[in-house]
């Protein structure tokens, strides 16, 4: 049945106050979280993988990476900007966005996506394809004078990842006095957030990832074989020793 003026006059009222309702409604609440007009900020982006799926095939299969990567990661990605979206946190970069809810129990969530993400980018680069071995001369004076060699700093890192209870990661670190250590963190923790003292001032080298989703595919519960594999075959020296450098 067509409708008459009166009628439609009455829908279109009714969506204007409608309209402006919400409007208001959503000023008042999230006053202090809407973004300037025209400061809207680019979302935070899943980076490219630094080589392809199957690079690291046999020590790490494309069918863990397309995991990992393509699901993990990318999961950490989409539940960070929907969480920042429409807050002053989405005008921020990464790592800011990190250092600003960590040690904040009311941003934890937050800080957990954010930090993984973060993580997750910084552990793809710390492996390459026929990596492994010895590292360049530079760091390797560095880990011989902190560990007595090559062979004591391996059995230093993998006692790190396994006694590492549940889910963490291992990170190389340089410290301020211009030493170098291997430090553990649970959960989504690094050594950028701040939450442990021992690690508050140390500069990342290097990390890998102890969480189950990165070796259970292959090594089902050997994760020591999966540390193995990382220190023998994958890791990335050179990525190490840019960051020392840097």
């Amino acid at each position: 049945m067509q409708k008459d003026d009166s009628e439609l006059g009455a829908q279109r009222v009714t969506r204007r106050e409608f309209i402006v309702g919400a409007a208001t409604a959503a000023a008042a609440v999230g006053a202090t979280l809407i973004l300037p007009r025209g400061a809207a900020a680019a979302p935070i982006e899943l980076p490219q993988l630094p080589w392809a799926d199957a690079a690291l095939a046999p020590y790490i299969s494309a069918s863990t990476i397309g995991f990992h990567y393509g699901k993990h990661h990318k999961g950490y990605v989409d539940t960070l900007n929907k969480l920042i979206a429409g807050s002053a946190l989405a005008d921020l970069p990464l790592e800011k966005i990190m250092t600003t809810t960590a040690g904040k129990p009311d941003q934890r969530t937050i800080f957990n996506n954010a930090a993984q993400v973060w993580n997750h980018t910084f552990y793809w680069k710390s492996m390459r394809p026929k990596g492994g071995g010895p590292p360049p001369r530079d760091l390797a004076a560095k880990i011989d004078k902190a560990y007595g060699g090559y062979d004591a700093f391996k059995k230093a890192f993998t006692d790190a990842g396994l006694t590492r209870f549940g889910s963490g990661w291992v990170w190389l670190v340089a410290r301020a006095d211009g030493s170098i250590a291997i430090e553990s963190t649970p959960n989504a923790d690094n050594p950028l957030a701040g939450n442990d003292p021992a690690t508050a001032t140390a500069k990342p080298l290097l990390t890998m990832d102890v969480w189950e989703h990165a070796y259970y595919l292959d090594y089902q519960n050997r994760r020591g074989d999966y540390v193995t594999a990382f220190l023998d075959h994958l890791v990335n020296w050179d990525f190490a020793a840019a960051n020392l450098a840097a």
